[in-house]
């Protein structure tokens, strides 16, 4: 951890992903907030209006429109679009959260959404939406936590020489970067 303030250097697109509950939108915010980056939560961009799924091209050709900036933090842990995001990307973050903590974490966005959440246009809030969206996510945590984090490691492993990669493992950790993360525009 000692020389995590001396690498805390961040490009002008930054993907930050992890385990569904990891903490990625919080720390994206934060991020930007420190950046001043633009932020992308894919969330709000993959949903239409009514809750509706796009198509996988649709939500493909989406994100490479979003992507086609010349700087941005993207959020989110769309594995099957993953791809697109680390090959146009200078530095990933991975946001190594227990899948313990990621479970707790939907389990109580189930009961409330955090304070501040924006959803997407055009679809509403429903206590049901949201207890079905995320106590459905904590099972499949559970379910998937190894597979879902080994597929993202082998995909975010893949930025090579391109891309810088952070590997965030505690609170602790993720503070200190944030503290110390110096952006090279």
């Amino acid at each position: 951890m000692g020389n995590l303030a001396s690498n805390a250097r961040i490009g002008r697109r930054v993907v930050v992903t992890g385990l569904a509950g990891a903490g990625k939108s919080t720390f994206s915010r934060a991020l930007s907030a420190k950046t001043g980056l633009p932020l992308i939560h894919l969330d709000l961009a993959f949903w239409k209006p009514g809750w509706v799924a796009p198509s996988e091209d649709e939500w493909r050709e989406k994100q490479r429109g979003l992507l086609s900036a010349d700087a941005w933090i993207a959020d989110g842990n769309y594995h099957e679009t993953l791809d697109l995001r680390v090959e146009r990307a200078d530095t990933v973050v991975y946001l190594d959260t227990p899948w313990w903590t990621c479970a707790r974490r939907a389990f109580v966005r189930g009961i409330r959404r955090p304070t501040g959440s924006v959803m997407p246009e055009g679809c509403d809030d429903s206590t049901w939406q949201r207890v079905s969206d995320e106590w459905g996510i904590v099972w499949k945590v559970w379910r998937r936590r190894r597979s879902d984090r080994e597929r993202e490691l082998r995909i975010v492993s893949q930025c090579g020489q391109h891309a810088a990669l952070h590997m965030l493992r505690s609170k602790a950790s993720i503070r200190e970067f944030l503290e110390a993360v110096h952006y090279r525009s």
